[in-house]
C-alpha cells in the first residue's frame, strides 16, 4: 500500500502544482493564453485517450508491470518538462504525464482489489483517494518553495520519486496477471480511443463565451461528428472481438450502470473546483493567493474523509456512503450557490463538498466496480470509473463557463451554473436508491470471490 500510495501521490501532486508552474512557464516561453492553455490541455486529451490502454494492457501483461511501466513513463515525461528547450517539447513531455496518469491510479485501485482482503478493500481504496486531498494540500506550499529555484525543478523532483517507486515497487509489488489466449482487441482500443479524443478535442476547444458560435464552428462539429460515427464502429467491433476492451454485458448490469452515473455526477461536481478560486475573488475581493488559502478547508475533508469513508465502506457498504455523499454534495453546492458572500456558508459548503468527493471518488465507486467486474478485467472496470468522471469533468467544465457568460454578473452567472449542478446532482442522488443495499452487495461478493 505504501508503494501504491506513493506512486498515486506523486500523479496527484502533478495535477496540484501546475497552477502556480502556469504564469513561470508563460514567462519562460513567451505564451500567450491561447498557448498556454494547452499545458493542461493536452494532459487533459492524453490522459482520457491512454485509460483503456493502459487498464487493458494491465489486465493482460500483469498489474505489477503496467504499474511500473507507467511509473517510468512518467518519470520520463517529468524530466523531459524539466528539460524542455522548446514550448512543443514541454507538450510532448506534459502528454507523456498524462499517458502514465491515465494508468497510475486505475491500475493501482486494480492491485488493491486483487490482493487485499474483501473485508479490508474500503479502507484500502479510502486511504488511495485520500491522496488526491493530501497533493492539493501540500502541492501549492511546495510549488511555491521549489519555484523559487525555477519552475523546471517543479518536475526534476518527480524524477527520484519515480525510481524510488520502481525499486520498492519491484521488489514488494505482487505479480497479478491473468493468463488470457485471445488476441489483444486492438480495434475496440483504437475505436474507443478515437471516441474519447474527439470528444475530448471538442470539449478542450469550446468557448464558452459563444455558445453559439463554438457550436457552428468547424472544429468542434467536425469532431462531435466523428465521436457519433464511432460509436457504432465500436459497438460492432466489440460484439465480435473475443476479448472485448469493455464487454457491452458489462452495462447491463445495474450496479455497473449506476456507478457509472455517479462517477459522471462525481466529475461534474469536481469539475466546479476550478471555478471556485473565481468565486471567492469576485465574492470577498482578497487576492488570488488568499482565495488558495480559503479552500483549504475543502482539501483537508477530501484527505480526511476519504479514509473515513473508506472504513465506513466496509462496514455498512456502498449504497450508504453514495447516499451519503451525494447529499453533501447537494447542501454544500447548494450553499456555496446561494451564499457566496458569507465566509462561514463558503468554508462549511466547500468542506461538505470535499467530504461529499472523498465519499465518491475515494473508496464507494471502485469498491461497486471491483467487484462487478470478472477477474481478468478488475484494471479495466477502474478505467471505466476514472473514463466517466473525465466525462463529466468536461461537460462541467463547458457548461458552467457557458452557463456564467450568460448572466449579468460573473457571480450571479457561477451561483446559476452551481444550482444547475446541484438539479443534476439531486438526479443522480435519486437514482442511487436502486443500488444495492448492504445484504444484497456482501451475497453478491462472496458469490464473486467464489467464482
Amino acid at each position: 500500500m505504501a508503494v501504491l500510495f506513493i506512486g498515486v501521490l506523486m500523479g496527484a501532486m502533478d495535477i496540484a502544482i501546475l497552477g502556480p508552474a502556469i504564469p513561470a512557464i508563460r514567462e519562460a516561453f513567451d505564451l500567450d493564453d491561447r498557448l498556454v492553455s494547452w499545458v493542461f490541455s493536452v494532459w487533459v486529451l492524453a490522459n482520457l485517450v491512454s485509460v483503456p490502454i493502459m487498464t487493458k494492457l494491465a489486465d493482460r501483461v500483469g498489474r505489477k508491470r503496467m504499474y511500473l511501466l507507467d511509473v517510468a513513463l512518467f518519470g520520463l515525461g517529468s524530466l523531459t518538462v524539466a528539460l524542455s528547450p522548446s514550448f512543443t517539447v514541454l507538450l510532448v513531455g506534459r502528454a507523456m504525464q498524462g499517458m502514465a496518469a491515465a494508468g497510475i491510479f486505475p491500475v493501482a485501485a486494480s492491485v488493491v482489489g486483487a490482493i487485499i482482503p474483501m473485508e479490508r478493500r474500503g479502507r484500502a481504496f479510502g486511504l488511495l483517494g485520500s491522496v488526491f486531498g493530501i497533493a492539493f494540500i501540500i502541492g501549492p506550499i511546495l510549488a511555491g518553495i521549489m519555484l523559487s529555484l525555477g519552475w523546471r525543478w517543479l518536475y526534476l523532483t518527480n524524477v527520484p520519486i519515480a525510481l524510488l517507486v520502481l525499486i520498492l515497487g519491484w521488489r514488494i509489488l505482487p505479480a497479478t496477471r491473468d493468463n488470457q489466449s485471445q488476441p489483444l482487441d486492438w480495434k475496440g482500443l483504437l475505436s474507443l480511443g478515437g471516441i474519447l479524443l474527439c470528444l475530448a478535442y471538442a470539449l478542450s476547444v469550446f468557448d464558452t463565451t459563444d455558445v453559439s458560435g463554438s457550436l457552428t464552428s468547424w472544429r468542434v462539429l467536425s469532431a462531435l461528428l466523428a465521436a457519433v460515427v464511432l460509436v457504432p464502429v465500436f459497438i460492432s467491433v466489440e460484439r465480435r472481438a473475443a476479448d472485448p476492451v469493455l464487454r457491452l454485458e458489462l452495462f447491463r448490469n445495474r450496479q455497473v450502470a449506476l456507478a457509472s452515473v455517479n462517477a459522471i455526477g462525481a466529475g461534474i461536481n469536481e469539475a466546479a473546483f476550478i471555478f471556485f478560486p473565481t468565486v471567492v475573488v469576485l465574492a470577498h475581493g482578497v487576492s488570488t493567493s488568499q482565495a488558495a488559502f480559503m479552500l483549504l478547508p475543502m482539501m483537508v475533508a477530501v484527505a480526511l474523509g476519504s479514509p473515513v469513508a473508506g472504513r465506513l465502506l466496509d462496514r455498512t457498504g456502498s449504497k450508504m456512503i453514495v447516499l451519503a455523499s451525494n447529499s453533501l454534495l447537494v447542501l454544500g453546492m447548494l450553499g456555496v450557490a446561494t451564499s457566496p458572500s458569507s465566509a462561514a456558508v463558503f468554508y462549511m459548503g466547500s468542506s461538505m463538498i470535499g467530504l461529499g468527493m472523498a465519499g465518491l471518488l475515494g473508496s464507494s465507486l471502485n469498491y461497486i466496480l471491483i467487484h462487478e467486474a470478472r477477474k481478468q478485467e478488475k484494471a479495466i472496470s477502474q478505467g471505466l470509473i476514472t473514463l466517466n468522471i473525465s466525462v463529466g469533468q468536461l461537460f462541467s467544465a463547458a457548461a458552467v463557463g457557458a452557463v456564467a457568460a450568460s448572466a449579468e454578473t460573473p457571480l450571479e452567472g457561477y451561483g446559476n451554473a452551481f444550482m444547475l449542478i446541484v438539479v443534476i446532482t439531486i438526479v443522480v442522488t435519486s437514482v442511487s436508491f436502486l443500488l444495492r443495499n448492504r445484504s444484497e452487495e456482501q451475497t453478491a461478493i462472496r458469490n464473486h470471490e467464489a467464482r
